[in-house]
């Protein structure tokens, strides 16, 4: 498997992300190393936040409430996913499927050796922070899931959005930047330019976005996708989670609309929660209401 890296100078002078990279190193099953990056602040032996980002974006999405979250004396874990931010990148979209992705993040996990975790995940953090959470059960003490869930081709996960995304990026050549994640921030919530270019730094040319093109393909809505059963699998061991779980969904995002329903609805640890749904918020929400994330997560810590 061929593996690219973005170059350091790119991450350099990104507004508000100061933080020092920190890498651990996995092995594919294939033999390839596999370099992944985190964000880690705080002290080693507190209790750890660990925050999984969405597609296309990295730790960065984070970079306003890892401040905050470790303020309360927490240790705070922001980690890239394979093939995003300072994270190595195969080159080919065909070394990427929701399988591989699962196993990199399970040996991250346990190279890294992280217990009591509480998780905030976002979007594809969603889908993969849970698969964590039903392998590992006893490594997290609570979770907080906002505007995504584990796809398991039920008719309400069929939506017109996530059809139409799907046909779109079938045959594509490069992310449509401006059109699937800058057109998502409008009125006061704009990307500035400087901050829209802080999100595609990771990528300085086409042959960097492999990853970030082919995730559209892995999400398993339809009943004959190939990788269906692994979420399957995932989501059944989901039913017997009873440790506290929260949801933070956006009521203007149409991508995972009613997500959070079946999530309360299946998840045990779910039942009795103060679930919250933000008015105004799109999609990308931990970069429109960071403070409101970190103080929600935080009040829920301290509840459980």
């Amino acid at each position: 498997m061929k593996i690219l890296r973005t170059p350091d100078s790119q991450f350099e002078n990104l507004p508000d992300y100061g933080f020092e990279p920190t890498y651990t190193t996995i092995t594919d099953d294939d033999g390839t190393e596999v370099r992944i990056h985190s964000v880690d602040v705080g002290p080693r032996g507190a209790d750890p936040i660990l925050l999984i980002h969405a597609n296309p974006t990295w730790s960065y999405l984070y970079r306003h409430m890892i401040p905050i979250l470790a303020h309360s004396g927490r240790r705070v874990v922001a980690v890239d996913l394979v093939g995003c931010g300072r994270s190595d990148k195969p080159a080919r979209r065909k070394d990427f499927t929701l399988v591989r992705h699962k196993q990199w993040m399970s040996k991250w996990l346990l190279v890294n050796d992280l217990h009591k975790i509480t998780l905030f995940a976002h979007d594809w953090g969603v889908t993969f922070g849970l698969d964590l959470v039903a392998k590992y059960p006893e490594r997290f003490e609570r979770v907080a899931i906002s505007n995504s869930t584990i796809p398991t081709a039920t008719k309400s996960q069929q939506n017109k959005v996530l059809r139409q995304w799907l046909r779109v990026m079938k045959f594509a050549i490069g992310f449509p930047w401006k059109w699937a994640f800058r057109s998502q921030f409008r009125g006061e919530k704009q990307l500035s330019e400087d901050l829209y270019q802080a999100y595609r730094a990771p990528f300085p040319s086409r042959r960097y976005e492999a990853g970030i093109v082919k995730f559209p393909q892995l999400i398993t809505i339809y009943p004959d996708h190939p990788e269906l059963a692994s979420n399957v699998e995932s989501w059944e061991l989901l039913g017997k989670f009873d440790k506290p779980v929260i949801t933070l969904f956006g009521d203007k995002d149409p991508i995972s609309r009613g997500f959070d329903k079946e999530l309360q609805d299946h998840i045990p640890g779910c039942r009795g929660q103060d679930h919250k749904t933000l008015r105004g918020v799109r999609h990308f929400s931990p970069e429109e209401v960071p403070e409101e994330f970190a103080n929600y997560l935080l009040s829920f810590i301290s509840a459980s």
